[in-house]
């Protein structure tokens, strides 16, 4: 950002103002704390987090050297003491005036700013954009999917004088949230990539969203749009001037008229624009979604002015470009985070922020990193590395590219560089990796997936991905269900219902779960050896081993009389309290404690006062189903009274919990202190309530590992049950029941998504691999097989087999890779 006077600043806002030392001159504004690289030069600006209110961190900042802060009104005056000499300006909303800021610095960039908007693809659009444009031109992009009120602004006081151009994306959720964005962006060239579906609940129609989008268009001289979107096309049309619009189409009418043809193994795109000039364009891509992004890319750097052929040179660049950080297993017992599509400050501390988040127990945190592409100073931008590099306790630096094999003095001793991808290939032995955390970051011209392909182990091609973004999605919408204060335990039982318990615990700790939940101790034990720190309930213990609770901070759950006796007899050597959590049977009728129990645990727990009463929980039999609200609510009432008459006889205060994720949604006036979210956290409303509110967090996918053309009456697979019907194209998928793909799934009872098509399984599911009928796709070897995610929905698959998607989330595989990504 530029240097912005802060008591200037200060001076023009209604909030009051605290003036201290006179080192005003402020350089960088950060929200996190750790992220203070030069404190003289930053402002802290406190914002409320999911967990903890930002002002709690305001002394760390000032340890690190800030003067400058930004708080809320509601921050305790003893904070104000510890901040002797510090400028602060106390605000009503921190986050109004950190969206000024951005504001303030826009509006003193010269250089032209890029607005995106629309429901869908507007991060791959910026991303592809960014990369064809940057050939030509020194640009500033939003991080990642930076698109939100703070994201926004965060990636607006990111553009520098040297920028000459800069790339932000905006999204909405709500109507009255673009106004605030559009101050912040004020685009001279606008993008609305297309309108979907997504938070239609909270706007009275399609077009009532496409006007709340469109008010970040308000000022600009161009905006580029597809026509074939009809009620998109017609509001543009009523509203903008033509000479603003630029829109393009398959069809005749358009400013530029783009037709896709495919093309060896891609797609060609032939171009005409309105002046009658034809353009060619070549890529890799063929499925519909990357074709529409393309053609937005294409006519935004066309309308620019960018030559034809600079534009297909990075067309070329865009190939296998994959827009997420995703988390592989390698080779040698490593694991891979690979980022390698893209390089820039912002998006290499996202990335390092991801690896953090991730635990090696016995290797190390090693960074590849190529250089940094047209980021202005370069010694202040190695300065910046190297100074990240320590921040997140980085064991070895590899930098490739021959600026870092100049620069070698600015970074530590422990580091490696390389003049050039090539190079370090041929040195990659040298490097002895073996358990390591490696995190692979790279411009795309130095075609680090190579890097990627030699370290990645060798495995099956089956993958079930993990959409961080959508857990957190997830998670968030449940807790805003619940009443503030109230705590989420989150159940990461049975390896994360699949997904992967050290990753998932690792995430949810980061994001502001309060508590998390296993079935066993190996488990809990498992999670404390992989980072997890959190509060860790053990829902069966089985017998007490007292010394690995002790030793690994884990919550038992006590669930009948003989085990409480059991434990009371035994706990006297035990050193301090043991917390506990007793469940009651209110109607389950599985495990857990009685009314008739109830005087005799009161009797116990206050002859023993070395077991902790923790929590107090019971589980509903039935609060999926409306059928069952009479029961639910008999259960809930029974919990009432027995949980009041053993606080009341014992004095103690346990955390009291009741909903499951279905409860949270049927009955969340009964909270209490704490939910516990389950396979709502996965994007599946087992209530069926709110299903569009959710996002599926995990997707399965295979390849195809060969097409074969049959004629009209061959059969498939074995006992020959499959038979084609007419004459056709059959593909094998890698995925069979030995990976938890369902036999059941046999004979056409579910279907694949390939090239955007649902086609049925054919024949019966084999243990290793199954056939589909994709007569007519035009379907190659290599090509992805989504076996369940937004579509196939993993509910409707288990509905048509008569199960649960629980069975078919835990029953996947071990030899099925997990891979985390995060959009």
């Amino acid at each position: 950002m530029q240097q912005i006077n802060f008591s200037q600043f200060a001076s023009n806002q209604s909030s009051l103002f605290i003036p201290g030392t006179p080192d005003e001159s402020i350089l960088f504004a950060v929200i996190d704390s750790r992220k203070i690289h030069s404190g003289k030069e930053t402002l802290f600006i406190a914002l409320q987090g999911s967990r903890h209110a930002g002002w709690e961190f305001a002394t760390d900042a000032y340890a690190k050297g800030v003067r400058n802060f930004i708080l809320p009104k509601i921050c305790p005056s003893s904070l104000l003491k510890k901040l002797a000499n510090a400028n602060i300006l106390l605000s009503i909303s921190p986050l109004k005036e950190l969206q000024q800021l951005a504001q303030i610095n826009r509006e003193a960039f010269r250089g032209a700013v890029i607005g995106i908007t629309g429901s869908n693809g507007k991060t791959i659009v910026k991303e592809w954009l960014a990369q064809v444009l940057s050939a030509q031109f020194n640009l500033w992009k939003s991080p990642k999917s930076y698109n939100s009120q703070i994201g926004v602004a965060l990636s607006a006081l990111g553009i520098n004088p040297q920028h000459q151009l800069a790339i932000l994306e905006a999204g909405i959720s709500a109507p009255d949230e673009m106004k605030a964005l559009q101050e912040i962006i004020q685009p001279q060239l606008g993008i609305f990539t297309n309108i979907g579906s997504a938070h239609d609940e909270n706007f009275k129609d399609t077009t009532s969203k496409i006007i709340e989008k469109c008010l970040l268009f308000k000022d600009v001289k161009f905006l580029v749009y597809n026509k074939d979107q009809e009620l998109v096309s017609n509001y543009l049309a009523s509203s903008f001037d033509p000479s603003v619009r630029i829109s393009w189409s398959d069809k005749p009418g358009a400013d530029y008229v783009l037709s896709v043809k495919p093309h060896r193994n891609g797609t060609k795109i032939y171009m005409m624009g309105k002046d009658l000039r034809t353009f060619t364009f070549y890529t890799s891509f063929r499925d519909k979604a990357s074709l529409e992004n393309l053609r937005h890319v294409i006519t935004a750097a066309l309308s620019l002015g960018m030559e034809p052929l600079m534009i297909q040179q990075g067309l070329e660049l865009l190939h296998a470009v994959d827009m997420r950080l995703t988390l592989k297993s390698g080779l040698n017992g490593c694991k891979l985070i690979d980022d390698s599509y893209n390089n820039d400050l912002a998006g290499l501390e996202l990335a390092l922020e991801f690896m953090h988040q991730q635990v090696t127990t016995s290797g190390r945190k090693i960074l590849i990193l190529s250089e940094i592409q047209q980021d202005g100073d370069i010694t202040a931008t190695f300065k910046k590395i190297a100074w990240l590099l320590g921040q997140y306790d980085i064991d070895l630096f590899i930098g490739v590219g021959k600026g870092f094999e100049e620069s070698k003095a600015l970074f530590p001793c422990e580091s490696r560089c390389f003049e050039d991808t090539d190079s370090l290939l041929k040195g990659m032995e040298t490097l002895s990796l073996s358990n390591d955390l490696i995190l692979i970051k790279g411009a795309r011209v130095y075609k680090f997936e190579r890097i990627v392909q030699k370290l990645e182990a060798l495995a099956h091609e089956t993958i079930l991905e993990i959409n961080l973004n959508a857990l957190r999605h997830n998670f968030m919408h449940y807790r805003q269900k619940l009443k503030v204060g109230t705590k989420i335990m989150v159940m990461v039982k049975a390896f994360a219902y699949g997904g992967g318990a050290a990753e998932i615990g690792n995430y949810l700790q980061e994001i502001g779960a309060d508590y998390l939940s296993v079935a066993y101790t190996d488990e809990g034990i498992f999670l404390r050896n992989n980072g997890i720190s959190l509060p860790i309930m053990v829902m069966n213990p089985g017998s007490f081993h007292l010394d690995l609770l002790q030793t690994h901070a884990l919550e038992p759950v006590v669930y009948n009389l003989q085990q409480l006796r059991t434990l009371s007899a035994s706990i006297d050597d035990y050193s301090g309290e043991l917390p506990v959590h007793l469940e009651f049977d209110t109607g389950m009728r599985r495990l857990g404690m009685t009314e008739e129990d109830l005087d005799e645990v009161i009797e116990i727990l206050l002859h023993n006062k070395k077991i902790k009463v923790a929590g107090i929980f019971t589980h509903l039999a039935g609060a999926d189903e409306a059928i069952h609200k009479d029961y639910t609510l008999s259960q809930l009432a029974s919990f009432e009274i027995w949980s009041k008459k053993l606080m009341d006889n014992t004095g103690c205060r346990p955390l009291r919990h009741c909903l499951n994720s279905a409860g949270i949604i049927r009955y969340p006036e009964y909270a209490h202190d704490m939910v516990r979210l389950g396979i709502g956290l996965y994007g599946i409303e087992v209530n069926k309530m709110e299903q569009n509110k959710l996002e599926p967090a995990m997707v399965l996918k295979t390849v195809v590992s060969q097409v074969k053309t049959l004629a009209k009456g061959a059969t498939v697979g074995y006992g020959r049950v499959g038979k084609m019907k007419t004459e056709g194209e059959v593909a094998t998928l890698a995925i069979g029941y030995a990976d938890g793909y369902d036999r059941r799934f046999s004979n056409g009872n579910a279907k694949v998504l390939i090239k955007g098509k649902l086609v049925p399984i054919l024949g019966n599911v084999c243990m290793d691999m199954c056939m589909a009928d994709v007569t007519g796709l035009n379907v190659c070897v290599g090509d992805e097989a989504i076996l369940f995610g937004e579509q196939p929905s993993i509910i409707d698959l288990a509905d048509k087999i008569g199960t649960i998607p629980y069975e078919l989330l835990t029953g996947i595989g071990p030899r099925v890779k997990r891979q985390y990504v995060l959009d």
